[in-house]
């Protein structure tokens, strides 16, 4: 693959095979961020651009801090797999895919070392400022791909990716109560709630049934917002939060 962009962000370059073009668009307009999931950065490395695999991303971050790119910006990696964010399902067409060396939560799951987020955020930054990407479209593979994938998980610091302006803030919860909302649960609550979630980016039903789907994308949702508890049981803290997003998003758009 030739045309590799001027370095910008101290990256190695490691050519994978694993590529295509970008499907109706012309250029990313979201960050997608992963865990590796496997017992070494190296091991990674070589499955990211082994054709066998048939997956890569545009870099991967090892936890020293340092940075391999893989794709082009201006190509279509396959990383999010089946998944979607506000309609859309294409989402590796629409976005650029950033690998972070961790084993994940069935090997352990160590916290991230603070030179890897210093890294992640640093490179970030530069693509949001290549491509004008707004900070609340930089999410996880969770978000897009809930009860699918679950990385990079609740142990990832958003909130120092949104303290430097990469992320959407996560904020506290409100005072007010409420019922639990959970399995068995039907009627104009879970509706509300469905369409909340569904405003925020997530691809589900609108039924008015507590599914389990709706149940898997409350978790996902937990896992980014609410990391202490993730029990995909829609509490009062849990509706607060996720109403003051939607309203968030809102006043922006405005």
């Amino acid at each position: 693959m030739s045309g590799f962009p001027a370095d910008q962000t101290g990256a190695a370059i490691r050519v994978s095979p694993n590529f295509g073009p970008r499907v109706g668009v012309a250029a990313p307009d979201m960050i997608i961020l992963h865990y590796t999931g496997m017992d070494s950065g190296a091991g990674a490395e070589n499955w990211l651009c082994d054709p066998r695999s048939e997956v890569s991303s545009h870099y991967l971050v090892h936890e020293d801090g340092r940075i391999v790119q893989m794709v082009r910006e201006a190509d279509r990696a396959w990383h999010a797999g089946r998944s979607s964010w506000k309609g859309v399902t294409d989402v590796n067409s629409r976005s650029v895919g950033i690998e972070i060396v961790n084993p994940g939560h069935f090997l352990g799951y160590p916290a991230f070392p603070d030179a890897q987020i210093e890294a992640v955020i640093a490179l970030c930054a530069g693509i949001r400022g290549r491509h004008g990407i707004p900070a609340d479209r930089i999410l996880g593979h969770s978000d897009v791909a809930p009860g699918r994938k679950i990385d990079p998980g609740e142990k990832f610091p958003w909130d120092r990716l949104a303290a430097a302006g990469l992320a959407a803030r996560r904020p506290e919860p409100g005072s007010e109560g409420g019922p639990w909302i959970g399995p068995g649960a039907a009627g104009q609550t879970v509706e509300d709630l469905q369409a909340m979630l569904a405003l925020h980016g997530y691809g589900v039903d609108i039924t008015g049934r507590f599914d389990p789907l709706t149940r898997v994308v409350v978790e996902a949702f937990q896992r980014r917002f609410r990391p202490r508890r993730i029990d995909g049981i829609a509490d009062a803290a849990t509706r607060s939060i996720l109403r003051q997003l939607v309203s968030n998003a809102r006043s922006d758009a405005a």
